[in-house]
């Protein structure tokens, strides 16, 4: 029987990668986001299955897990790829906006991963993955909203990493230290010329490196990978 993989906040860049490869390893796909009009492609494309979510919402996301559970079952693997940000001068930030990111990238992880946790205790193990970015450890002038919700998610990860790695979910943090490039890009041919070509992520690129976590065997998990592209400083 196929196991089952959860990506909340699905989109058509990296997560919808991740979505592809998960597929060809034979794993059931389930994606959420808030609008799943955007995802009939990709479910065509890998028989993957949508359903509707706000990951801010604690009854939403009680939802999407007991959908979840009654038509496909237990997620053995949840990617939260969710995030929202609003970027100005602190003087002038909307303490709305500012709201609105943080549980869009933060608290929305926690509910998430409390769910997630749950089933995957039931399973007697998973994978719960979070994608972090370069606000996740360096804290920007003029995005410190985004700064704040990304090192949240980041704290969050690791405490569930010592909480959960005894019980065999394999917890990881995925840093994404650049700009991603929009799928189906070309990639150029010239593979040491900068400004042509790979001077962006690409979504396929970085979905190889989430799979290749995701494999690991337990007694060598990574917790925590940084990928940018070879021109990109830090």
């Amino acid at each position: 029987m196929s196991r089952i993989a959860l990506i909340v906040g699905a989109g058509s860049g990296n997560s919808a990668a991740f979505a592809r490869a998960l597929a060809e390893q034979d794993y059931r796909v389930v994606l959420a986001a808030r609008n799943i009009g955007k995802l009939d492609t990709l479910c065509k494309q890998i028989g993957a299955h949508a359903i509707s979510c706000d990951a801010a919402s604690v009854a939403s996301v009680n939802e999407l897990f007991e959908s979840m559970k009654q038509d496909v079952g237990l997620a053995y693997v949840a990617l939260y790829n969710a995030s929202a940000y609003t970027a100005g001068p602190i003087t002038s930030l909307d303490p709305e906006l500012v709201l609105d990111s943080l549980m869009k990238t933060a608290y929305g992880a926690f509910l998430v991963a409390q769910q997630a946790a749950i089933g995957m205790k039931q399973l007697g193990g998973g994978a719960l993955f979070f994608t972090g970015a370069t606000a996740s450890v360096k804290g920007f002038p003029n995005f410190s909203p985004f700064a704040m919700g990304k090192f949240a998610l980041r704290g969050l990860a690791q405490s569930l990493a010592r909480e959960l790695g005894p019980e065999n979910i394999h917890v990881a943090h995925f840093i994404i230290d650049g700009a991603i490039a929009s799928p189906g890009r070309d990639l150029g041919s010239d593979e040491h010329v900068t400004n042509v070509g790979d001077t962006e992520l690409e979504p396929d690129a970085i979905a190889q490196t989430y799979m290749a976590v995701l494999n690991q065997h337990r007694s060598a998990w990574s917790h925590e990978i940084d990928l940018r592209p070879w021109v990109e400083t830090f």
